[in-house]
């Protein structure tokens, strides 16, 4: 088996035996041809890019048919980061930005918050099927804010999805679960999502 890795700060990659490549995701596609993997990992990448979608079309143009993507990236939606965006319109680990920061790793790096349907609708966009969610770890603090405001979170998500369903007419057969998702217990507690998918072996390529 082969491996590959890539990164801008390529300084900071260190893993014996393995080289990096230098790669400016914001500018540059993956370095990689055409099927080249049967699993792309992208770990807390797709928050520090301009354009995550287009990088989502990457990591499926460079993968092998049945392959899988695994990527995790901050979670915006857990209880404790909806109680700071309440407050003071930041969600958590994305506050108020260094400007010219060339510091693209750090915490003032991350330029795109992410909300999981808008991940999970990108990917299923790109081609891949076979959304699933995870988390790495349950966060105390978010569950303590989520025992403290379950009545209010769970009263908005019945008058929510009435709304959208009977009104907006925005959840389909195919969106429901991944919307159904911002209010079940990894999502409201978790600290890291982490995010699989799978190029099937009967997928279109996705479009450039």
């Amino acid at each position: 088996m082969i491996s590959s890795a890539c990164d801008f700060h390529v300084e900071r990659f260190a893993v014996e035996g393995m080289s990096c490549k230098q790669v400016n995701l914001n500018h540059e596609p993956l370095p990689y041809p055409d099927a080249e993997f049967d699993l792309v990992t992208s770990s807390e990448v797709v928050e520090h890019v301009e354009n995550y979608r287009a990088l989502l079309r990457e990591a499926f143009r460079v993968m092998a048919r049945g392959g899988v993507l695994v990527l995790t990236t901050p979670n915006v939606l857990n209880a404790n980061s909806r109680v700071r965006y309440l407050v003071s319109g930041f969600a958590n680990l994305f506050g108020p930005l260094p400007v010219r920061n060339d510091k693209l790793y750090s915490t003032g790096g991350h330029i795109t918050p992410i909300p999981y349907f808008y991940l999970a609708h990108a990917l299923l966009d790109a081609g891949f099927d076979n959304v699933e969610l995870s988390i790495d770890k349950v966060q105390k603090t978010s569950v303590f804010w989520l025992i403290l405001l379950a009545p209010f979170i769970f009263a908005g998500k019945r008058r929510f999805m009435t709304r959208e369903r009977e009104k907006f007419k925005t959840i389909t057969p195919e969106n429901e679960p991944h919307v159904i998702a911002h209010f079940s217990w990894p999502l409201l507690v978790g600290r890291t999502i982490v995010v699989s998918a799978v190029k099937s072996g009967g997928a279109q390529d996705s479009p450039a």
